[in-house]
């Protein structure tokens, strides 16, 4: 009987020691990604009797799942982290084989916010990823389905990760700018910066053939790279931009839906939440874009003028992409000016009421447009337009006024008014009249003269009908004044007189 047992409990022994023999290096999921991989290199077995070590030993719970604390938070693994060795050190036939093996070793995610934690370990991954950033520099790398494979995963196990955004105060929301405000530095950039430039490598080598990279640099992929774009590390946000450049221009059957993923993103920056942190980089992105459609534009790309990059006005922090954004409608005029007015009637639709500063980057924008504006569509609005304009004339704040002014020094514009000027001076003769009289700004009232001089030395018949006009209104506002005066003066004498009694003061 004690025989019986004791061999039983040798037969589990030997194959618990056989099963952790096997388990020592590759999980299931990761011996069936190598032998897919082997299939196309034909090495399998030297890859799994190889005298490099792997890196650590990994348990199928411990597979490189950004998603699991252990990994994501730099938790401890159940066996040492050791650097492997350098590609120089081995031979040509296993340089593939150890591009994979530090590209799954480098998966590993560690904890940063503690700078005194796991210092070793995370110096040999920065080293570990600045080798395969060379490897892959120096062209000798054959981006395999198995290699992309194994690249994709350590990518997204670096890259993708929840974006933890600064507490700030709504009134800070409201006032912030970028230039006044420190932007927040990742902690984890010494790592994130060399996964960045290893996947813009990637991207941009030629060895990555596009049809079977697509299969991993896939929607989904796509999709977490955008949002990244909200990340407040402004060296996060300028790699995403170069990147994402570099995939719509590699993996054109991508192309759709990266510009309907970033309308998305613009509908609910506009509609719903009006915090982003990188809308000023995806309009870059769009820029070089744009200026790439073909003639005639689709009716997509109007659409996306419309709804999408028009509204983008609206927020109240226009200021930190509002360059990016004037260049990029700038680019829709250029291409095709029948979409002028529909342009500048979207900015009269968001014109700011109370906001001086934001008036004064419409009123920049404007004159960009203008600039690329013809005579039939400036015809079309150019009545709402000077409305709004005589508006901007008669500002109480000076660079408002004195901006819209500086419009008559631009000789397209200045040709467009003169050619259409019987329209336009009664529109905004008023605003000059009282400008050049009561206007506290002595460069704006100097500015005002100018333009009147100039309308008078063009049609001196047409100025002084105006001239005509506004002494005639003027008259009838000020009876009309002295009118609503007299008519409050007699309901106050009323009003004296039957203080001392409840009855109702009836005024005819």
């Amino acid at each position: 009987m004690i025989k019986q047992i004791l061999s039983k409990v040798s037969r589990k022994q030997s194959r618990s020691s056989k099963n952790q023999d096997s388990s020592s290096y590759q999980t299931p999921n990761s011996s069936s990604s190598l032998k897919r991989s082997d299939v196309g290199s034909g090495n399998s077995r030297k890859l799994v009797n190889s005298d490099i070590s792997a890196p650590y030993s990994v348990s199928s719970t411990t597979r490189f799942n950004p998603s699991e604390k252990n990994l994501r938070n730099g938790g401890p693994v159940s066996a040492s982290y050791e650097a492997l060795p350098s590609f120089r050190d081995v031979p040509s036939s296993e340089k593939q084989n150890l591009f994979i093996k530090k590209v799954i070793m480098c998966c590993r995610i560690f904890d940063f916010t503690d700078p005194t934690k796991t210092l070793k370990e995370k110096e040999i991954k920065r080293q570990t990823l600045l080798e395969l950033v060379d490897f892959v520099a120096s062209s000798n790398v054959k981006f395999t389905e198995s290699v992309m494979q194994e690249f994709v995963k350590m990518v997204s196990a670096n890259l993708f990760r929840e974006l933890t955004p600064q507490p700030r105060d709504c009134k800070i929301l409201e006032s912030y700018d970028l230039e006044e405000e420190e932007p927040s530095m990742d902690p984890s950039w010494p790592h994130l910066q060399i996964v960045y430039e290893l996947l813009l490598r990637f991207i941009a080598s030629p060895e990555a053939d596009a049809k079977i990279a697509k299969k991993y640099i896939d929607h989904y992929f796509v999709l977490k790279l955008l949002d990244m774009f909200d990340s407040e590390d402004p060296r996060e946000r300028e790699y995403l931009k170069t990147i994402l450049h570099r995939v719509y221009g590699k993996f054109m059957v991508h192309r759709p839906f990266i510009r309907k993923s970033i309308n998305n993103i613009f509908y609910r920056f506009v509609l719903e939440t009006e915090k982003h942190n990188g809308i000023a980089e995806l309009l870059e992105i769009l820029g070089s874009i744009i200026n790439g459609f073909a003639l005639p534009l689709k009716e997509e790309h109007k659409l996306f003028l419309s709804r999408a990059l028009i509204p983008l006005h609206k927020p109240k922090c226009l200021a930190m992409y509002h360059q990016q954004l004037s260049y990029c409608i700038t680019q829709f005029v250029e291409k095709d000016c029948k979409l002028a007015d529909m342009v500048i009637r979207g900015l009269l639709k968001y014109w700011p009421v109370t906001n001086s500063s934001k008036e004064i980057m419409f009123l920049g924008e404007l004159e960009e447009v203008l600039e690329a504006t013809q005579q039939p569509e400036f015809h079309r609005c150019m009545v709402p337009l000077f409305k709004q304009i005589s508006r901007c004339l008669n500002s109480l704040h000076f660079q408002v006024a004195e901006r819209v002014l500086f419009f008559w020094n631009n000789d397209h514009i200045e040709s467009l008014i003169r050619q259409n000027r019987k329209v336009i001076l009664p529109i905004i003769f008023p605003a000059l009249e009282r400008n050049g009289r009561y206007h506290w700004n002595q460069a704006v009232h100097s500015l005002t003269l100018n333009v009147r001089k100039i309308f008078f030395d063009l049609d001196p018949e047409l100025f002084n009908e105006c001239l005509l006009n506004f002494q005639e209104d003027e008259a009838k506002e000020e009876k009309m004044k002295s009118r609503r005066e007299a008519t409050w003066k007699r309901l106050e004498e009323i009003a004296a007189d039957k203080a001392s009694s409840n009855e109702a003061v009836l005024v005819n």
